[in-house]
């Protein structure tokens, strides 16, 4: 299993900050697109290191046109050595429209087009096909040698779809080469619902799941004392009532019952009530959806989760001194706290 850490995408410690992941023994680096362009910082993050992943997770494909998304794929992932691993998601019409000002054709048939034509100019520069892509939503039909990357070396980069519902999901298995899931998900949402849709796109695409990575990065709750984990468990509350409210995360709560939850927290939220939403989040919710206690529990909570299908996912346990942290990320990875 691949072991990934969030970092502060500041330009001005973003490349000491992964220099010290990569020291600590983390297989990659993640940077979100949510106040900053993620292709920035992983830049200056893979300047300053090895052998470390560089994780978009995830960069907001809708806001952006295939070609001009697969141009900045391209560059990051030759300067990296081939390190890139390009997470994309949909983001939600609301913000591709109103924040972005780009069009919105519903989010798993267009990204099954989007990431169509990445493939398709991929093929063209890497493998000197002819670009003739022609879909219902993007078009493209024209590359001059001029306009063609340089440096092809590295192949094409590693395409990640974040998804949630069977329907993104199974866009995911068709066509990319790993799955984020959402961290607001479960156990049970993910054996029966996640892992369907996976299997049924691999299907289609005449593929097996030992050819596809799912990556499944939960919400946890660590601490060492009764009181840093009563605090932790506060946050979480916050954060599960936060992703609660977002219509499309809702298949996530019926799968337990929970669906009324969400008709509850809406109103709260359009109203500010942030305390009022969390004390709305159960003790059984919060362990359900998220993974709580000591560091080496958490860890081995994680593992039962997550096998056999999980290959990749993210871990950060805050006041851990640099041993006893290297110590947890090899028993995440390999079970026994041994490298190798």
């Amino acid at each position: 299993m691949k072991v990934d850490a969030g970092v502060d995408s500041d330009p001005r410690r973003v490349g000491n900050a992964a220099r010290n992941l990569e020291w600590l023994g983390y297989d990659g680096v993640r940077v979100a697109e949510t106040n900053r362009d993620p292709f920035i910082p992983l830049t200056l993050a893979a300047d300053r290191t090895q052998r470390i992943d560089l994780v978009t997770s995830v960069v907001v494909a809708f806001a952006r046109n295939p070609l001009s998304l697969a141009m900045q794929a391209h560059e990051l992932n030759v300067f990296s050595r081939g390190r890139l691993v390009l997470g994309i998601g949909s983001q939600v019409k609301p913000h591709i429209e109103r924040r972005f000002s780009m069009p919105w054709h519903g989010a798993a048939k267009q990204m099954r087009e989007y990431i169509e034509a990445l493939r398709a100019i991929f093929a063209c520069w890497y493998e000197g096909k002819r670009l003739e892509y022609e879909g219902e939503f993007y078009r493209h039909t024209l590359m001059p040698r001029t306009f063609s990357p340089p440096n092809t070396s590295y192949g094409a980069p590693t395409i990640f779809l974040s998804a949630t519902g069977p329907l993104m999901t199974n866009v995911a298995a068709s066509l990319a080469d790993g799955l984020i899931t959402h961290p607001f998900s479960t156990h049970k949402y993910l054996r029966e619902v996640t892992i369907p849709a996976v299997n049924q796109g691999l299907q289609k695409a005449g593929r097996c799941l030992n050819e596809f990575h799912i990556d499944y990065a939960p919400m946890l709750s660590v601490g060492d004392t009764d009181e840093q984990l009563e605090s932790a468990i506060s946050q979480l509350r916050h954060r599960i009532a936060f992703y609660a409210c977002t219509v499309a995360y809702r298949p996530v709560l019926e799968i337990h019952g929970w669906g009324g939850l969400q008709d509850e927290l809406i109103p709260l939220n359009r109203q500010y009530r942030a305390d009022e939403m969390a004390s709305l989040i159960t003790d059984d919710m919060v362990q359900t959806i998220g993974i709580v206690g000591r560091p080496e529990s958490v860890v081995d909570q994680m593992r039962s989760r997550f096998q056999p299908v999980v290959s990749r996912t993210g871990f950060h346990v805050p006041g851990v001194d640099a041993e006893r942290l290297k110590g947890l990320l090899a028993q995440l990875k390999y079970g026994d706290g041994k490298s190798g």
